[in-house]
Parts: structure tokens; C-alpha cells; sequence
């Protein structure tokens, strides 16, 4: 049998090259790579004149920031063109994602400059408060003059309200109809009345009864934190004349915000849902591990990436406004009946917990993913890609 005289990888015994002939290679192509380096930023500056541009050409003629089939078009192609150059479209396409959403918030910051409708005056009641504030601050950069009119201001509403445009309510959920009804008689008539509540139905009723003129129901699933209305959703309720309420909608896609319309009592709807009772239940896990006395830090120290994540979204209702949250949740008898029959639902399991009755699991988890169907792979997909950020923050 004819003997191997290769030595194992990286055990030469006699080196090829030195220890300094090493080193200067190296130097070498490091040099190399800075320059590339270089040439790289050089090009992404010059990529970020040309959005100049194009951020010129559209504040000129009132464009949306946001332009999904353009954006999913550029992605498709620089996945193609990485695959032929040998390079991870996934790295490519996540480079690319991180270059387009600067390219959007930078065209966001310059539209938020620019008005739909110069000259117009624009009324928040409730202005002092953050979401009020958020909101008074996006109308005043972008050239509107802008009014607030809070609890000490009511003696003064008819000069507040005289000649405005848009009056938005920006107050607690169970205020907003005694409000819009106290602030009705004084607006003027062409002008267009709004509200910033998550729920739809019964203010934008009682909008439409106060006010005889334009009336759009909207709510901002954002928060007053949000730095940028980049791609942050806003659904629209029509009320009255929406033609008349147009204007509005679109400053808000000028800031870069996507317009979700929809019928006020599909968004309660939905709404119940997607905040009042996904809110409610990380509410109750968030309780549940206190009652228990977890030691948060130290369970922390054997999670896995997703019960990080998990955990950060329970952790993060409560480093939020309680007021906000209890009129979120509790906001409505109907959403109070979903809660029960959720809180039900859940009883429903102490059988088969006791029993350990894992049948009856199997059976109820197949279920439970036929129902879910196709997005459970999207949600696999979603989740990976925010886990292995996570992974690269922490």
C-alpha cells in the first residue's frame, strides 16, 4: 500500500513562506480590501444623490415615499446578479433592505418639509398630549400652522377653531365622543374632522353627528416613539365626503405611512384582536411570572434566542403608559366578551393538562396547524430572520 506523505492542513514543518513575507501579503490585501472599502462608501454617496433627487422630483409632484413593486424589483435583481457573482443573495438581499429603508427614511425626513396643502391650519385637541404632541410636531415641520386645544382652552374655542381646515382628536377612547360633540358646533363647515382612537365605530358615529362637514376616522398603529412614519400603517375610516378628506390621507403618504382602509366595524373587528386581545394575553403571562417570582435575568441566561424575543415583547408592554393599555384592552363591552371567551378557551385545557393527556394535544396542535395553513412558513421565515438579528445584537 503506497504511504500519504501529506501532512495534515496546517501542520507544514517547513513553512512556504515566513512569518514576515506572511505579514506583508497580508498588509497587502488589507490595503486591497480598504480600498474597496472606499470605493464602496464612495458609491453609496453618490447612490444617496441621486435620492436627493428623486426626493425633489417627488416633493415637487406630492409622490409617496414608499414604493413596494419598485422596491421588490431592485431586491429581485440584486439577488440575481449576487447569484451570478458568486455572492449569498440572502447577504446581498439583507445589504440591500438595510440601503433601501436609509434611502426611505431619508426621503420621509425631507417630505415630512413638505405640505399637501400649503396654508392650511390644522386644530389638535388634545395637543399637549404625547401622541398630540407627536402629531403637532409632524404638522409644524412640514408648514402647517398648527393649534392646540386642551382642558384650560375651551373658552377660547370658537378663536382656536376659526378658519382651520383639519381638526384632529387626539384624547383618551373614553372621551372622544363627548368631545367631538362639545367641538362640533364650532368648527367651520368645509372643515375635515378626524380622531386618532383604536376604536372606529361609535367615534366616528359620533363625529359624523357633530359635524354636518368632511369626516375621516384614523388610527395610527404607532406610538409616540416612533422616529420615522416610514412604512408605519394608519388605518382610514371613511365618515363623510372623502374626496374632501383626501388631503389628509395623502399628507400622511408623503411622511411615508401606509394607508390601510378599511370600514370602522371591521377595524373593531379586527382590532379586538390584534391589540386588545394579543395585549391582554402577554398582560397575563407578564402577571403569571410575577406571581411565580421568575428571576427574569437568570432565566435569561438559558433561553434560547426566541424566548428572548418573547420575553422582550412582554417586557416591553410593561415599560409602556398604563392608561393607554387599560383603555386598549378594556375599551369596549364587546372586547370585554372576547376577553371572557379567551380567558374560557383557556379553561378548556385544565383536562387535558391534568390527564396529561397528550392525545388530545396532538390532536388539538394538528388542528390548530391545518387552520394556520400556509402562514406558519411564513411565520417561520419571519421569526428565523428576528432571531438571528437578535443573535447578531446580543
Amino acid at each position: 500500500m503506497e504511504q500519504d506523505d501529506r501532512q495534515p492542513k496546517g501542520t507544514e514543518e517547513t513553512p512556504l513562506e515566513t512569518a514576515a513575507e506572511v505579514e506583508a501579503a497580508l498588509e497587502d490585501l488589507r490595503n486591497e480590501i480598504d480600498a474597496v472599502d472606499e470605493t464602496i462608501v464612495g458609491l453609496l454617496a453618490r447612490r444617496q444623490k441621486v435620492v436627493g433627487r428623486v426626493v425633489a422630483l417627488k416633493k415637487r409632484h406630492n409622490l409617496p415615499v414608499y414604493h413596494p413593486a419598485r422596491e421588490e424589483d431592485l431586491i429581485s435583481k440584486r439577488r440575481q446578479q449576487s447569484a451570478a457573482s458568486d455572492l449569498d443573495p440572502d447577504f446581498v438581499e439583507d445589504l440591500y433592505r438595510t440601503i433601501i429603508r436609509r434611502s426611505r427614511v431619508e426621503q420621509a425626513s425631507s417630505m415630512a418639509r413638505k405640505s399637501v396643502r400649503p396654508g392650511a391650519t390644522v386644530l389638535i385637541v388634545g395637543g399637549e398630549g404625547r401622541m398630540g404632541r407627536y402629531f403637532r410636531d409632524c404638522f409644524s415641520e412640514a408648514g402647517y400652522a398648527v393649534r392646540s386645544l386642551d382642558q384650560n382652552d375651551w373658552p377660547d374655542v370658537d378663536r382656536l377653531c376659526g378658519g382651520i381646515d383639519l381638526a384632529i382628536l387626539s384624547v383618551p377612547i373614553d372621551r372622544t365622543e363627548a368631545i367631538a360633540a362639545r367641538l362640533g358646533p364650532h368648527l367651520p363647515p368645509d372643515a375635515v374632522l378626524s380622531d386618532m382612537t383604536s376604536l372606529k365605530a361609535a367615534p366616528l358615529a359620533a363625529m359624523t353627528a357633530a359635524h354636518a362637514g368632511p369626516v375621516v376616522g384614523l388610527h395610527p398603529l404607532f406610538g409616540p416613539t416612533t422616529s420615522t412614519l416610514d412604512k408605519q400603517i394608519v388605518v382610514a375610516a371613511p365618515g363623510r365626503d372623502p374626496a374632501a378628506c383626501q388631503w389628509v390621507l395623502d399628507q400622511f403618504v408623503s411622511w411615508g405611512a401606509i394607508i390601510v382602509t378599511a370600514d370602522a366595524r371591521e377595524h373593531d373587528d379586527i382590532m379586538d384582536i390584534v391589540q386588545a386581545l394579543r395585549h391582554f394575553a402577554t398582560f397575563a403571562f407578564g402577571r403569571f411570572l410575577r406571581q411565580k417570582g421568575v428571576r427574569l435575568s437568570r432565566s435569561l441566561e438559558f433561553s434560547s434566542p426566541i424566548y428572548r424575543l418573547e420575553l422582550g415583547m412582554v417586557g416591553r408592554l410593561f415599560a409602556q403608559d398604563t392608561a393607554l393599555y387599560c383603555e386598549i384592552i378594556l375599551a369596549s363591552p364587546r372586547r370585554r366578551a372576547l376577553l371572557k371567551d379567551y380567558i374560557a378557551s383557556m379553561n378548556e385545557n385544565l383536562e387535558m393538562v391534568e390527564k396529561g393527556d397528550k392525545d388530545r394535544f396532538h390532536d388539538e396542535f394538528r388542528k390548530i396547524a391545518d387552520w394556520f395553513g400556509p402562514f406558519s412558513d411564513q411565520a417561520m421565515r419571519e421569526s428565523t430572520y428576528l432571531i438571528n438579528k437578535l443573535i447578531e445584537r446580543f
